[in-house]
């Protein structure tokens, strides 16, 4: 047996290096007990467990997609053609979503195209001050990173005018993809509008076919925008043609009603989008809370009552929040008690961001959902 080094006796000069040490351990083990405490009480959530393991967790969830400047009214409850301002805003719903699970203490990355320039640059780095990594991110110097105008008028529909033709995040190829980046996902999350045109479809089924192979969980939230799409029919059939790869799929009522054709909100109208392949489906309805159905159990969690300041990115938090606390716990996909407790979670987020104008400005982090549902 060999004997082990003998520790050095520390030098009179290091007394208080060694006590600032015990201190700082004594203080690490008192935290853990707080959040075993934490743990087992009704308010516990998935992000508590992952400051319990020490912060992010391991859990990587890749967001694929568009990010882009939106433009909006500094007048609330105008339309476009009446406001006689704007304010630019970093948007795009994937990265809206990587930056909500940042956020929360997670581990976020945003693959996609930017064009090279001013407002690429930008986003890029609102990304990284958000912590989310943006290995995935090209620029592209023969196009224009995207514009979108947007605003809630005022019989509470909003519009919106997309400049894009082409911009940068269309022409995302196969070979510009970090494949590494995407093998090393555990969610890898996107929406619909990479579907519209190629190269970026391509590039987008490539994404999905990788992230698979390498064992991710793949999460589809269509973010309808019919401007964008050469005709409804198109749409359907684009968004319903990746719909069985999906391990988890989110829609908004409006969709519901899109995909099938059917303005009922009843459980067997959202049962058609159903596949065998899926683990959850999600069917949010703003302020009223959301559905949610598996295999083994189905249900409906509400949301909270607050005081609407500007609905953008609300649905963003609300998937951002729900995947972090599923990436953080897969068991939660079988257990409904965990399952309700995540979707309460994303449901706070959500209500929160609404209370607040812009998204990312507006995505909160976990002790702003911690002491809101304290308060709830």
């Amino acid at each position: 047996m060999r004997a082990g080094k003998a520790r050095e006796v520390p030098k009179v000069e290091d007394d208080d290096k060694v006590k600032r040490e015990i201190l700082s351990q004594t203080k690490s083990n008192i935290i853990q007990i707080y959040w075993l405490f934490k743990l087992s009480t009704p308010l516990a959530t998935t992000v508590e467990m992952a400051k319990l393991n020490g912060g992010a967790g391991d859990g990587l969830v890749a967001s694929f997609g568009e990010m882009l400047i939106d433009f909006v009214p500094t007048e609330a409850g105008v339309s476009l053609a009446e406001a006689s301002a704007f304010l630019k805003a970093p948007g795009g719903a994937p990265a809206n979503v990587a930056i909500a699970v940042a956020r929360l203490g997670g581990r976020g990355a945003f693959v996609g195209k930017l064009g090279d320039d001013e407002f690429g640059r930008m986003l890029a780095a609102i990304l990284r001050e958000n912590g989310v990594s943006d290995a995935g991110v090209v620029f592209d110097a023969g196009a224009r990173t995207a514009l979108a105008f947007v605003t809630l008028r005022a019989d509470g529909e909003r519009e919106f005018m997309f400049y894009r033709n082409p911009s940068a995040d269309m022409l995302l190829t196969v070979a510009e993809l970090n494949l590494d980046l995407i093998r090393n996902a555990s969610i890898f999350h996107y929406g619909s509008i990479s579907l519209i045109a190629e190269p970026c479809r391509s590039a987008h089924l490539k994404a999905m076919e990788v992230a698979k192979e390498a064992g991710a969980l793949l999460s589809f939230d269509p973010n309808l925008r019919l401007p964008l799409w050469p005709s409804p029919e198109e749409a359907r059939k684009q968004i319903l043609s990746i719909w069985d790869q999906a391990d988890i799929a989110k829609v908004s009522e409006v969709e519901l009603s899109f995909l099938t054709g059917q303005n009922s909100l009843d459980d067997e109208v959202a049962m058609k989008l159903w596949r065998p392949n899926l683990k959850l489906l999600l069917v949010t309805f703003g302020d009223k809370g959301c559905k949610y159905y598996t295999k083994d159990f189905r249900g409906i969690v509400g949301s909270f009552s607050i005081k609407q300041v500007d609905s953008t990115g609300a649905g963003d938090a609300f998937v951002g929040a729900m995947l972090q606390g599923i990436v953080q716990d897969r068991s939660a996909l079988q257990d409904e008690k965990k399952l309700r407790q995540v979707l309460r979670f994303a449901n706070a987020c959500g209500a929160i961001t609404a209370t607040k104008k812009g998204a990312i400005p507006s995505l909160p982090n976990a002790s702003e959902v911690m002491q809101f549902l304290e308060r709830a």
